[in-house]
């Protein structure tokens, strides 16, 4: 199964120092039956995007915890086996969100297929996203027009040897 797994740049650092994406348990997000209900789709690449989607979001929660971190979102996409994924149930309060998964145990870095981040220009839109994303979760609306303008960046797209260069960043 692909996951997509949320972080900053130097929680990409760490896991390049580390070789571990994360110890487990931990969440990361992936297509899942209520993913395929929220999104309508039955087409895969959709999914998966939608999927990229909901993990740049929680990219962007990380980002809004850490005051310090390059204000990029990051996410890493890694392929794990189906029984080492767990989905749940959507709660309906908020607390698992379509897509969310929990990854039980280590995921090795050398399991990513690809890194998605955020390309230069998006720093000052992701900037006020994270400084709007409390006042968004608390039904502002045009504090959640700035968190919505994050997907107007699409991710860019690097491949697992690029990650030195992209660590240097951090």
């Amino acid at each position: 199964m692909r996951v997509y797994v949320p972080l900053t740049l130097p929680g990409l650092a760490e896991a390049y120092r580390t070789g571990e994406l994360g110890s487990g348990p931990f969440t990361a997000y992936a297509v899942t039956p209520a993913l395929r209900e929220w999104f309508v789709s039955d087409d895969i690449e959709e999914l998966e995007y939608a999927a990229l989607g909901r993990a740049a979001l929680a990219s962007l929660r990380l980002l809004a915890a850490d005051p310090d971190a390059v204000r990029r979102r990051i996410v890493v996409a890694a392929d794990v086996p189906d029984g080492a994924v767990s989905a749940g149930p959507d709660s309906g309060d908020g607390s698992r969100g379509p897509g969310e998964v929990t990854v039980a145990g280590a995921l090795p870095l050398a399991k990513a297929a690809a890194v998605h981040a955020d390309a230069d220009d998006a720093e000052e839109d992701v900037t006020a996203a994270a400084g709007a994303l409390e006042a968004a979760d608390g039904g502002d609306d045009d504090a959640q027009f700035l968190v919505d303008e994050t997907e107007d960046h699409e991710l860019l797209w690097y491949a697992t040897q690029e990650i030195p260069g992209l660590v240097r960043l951090a």
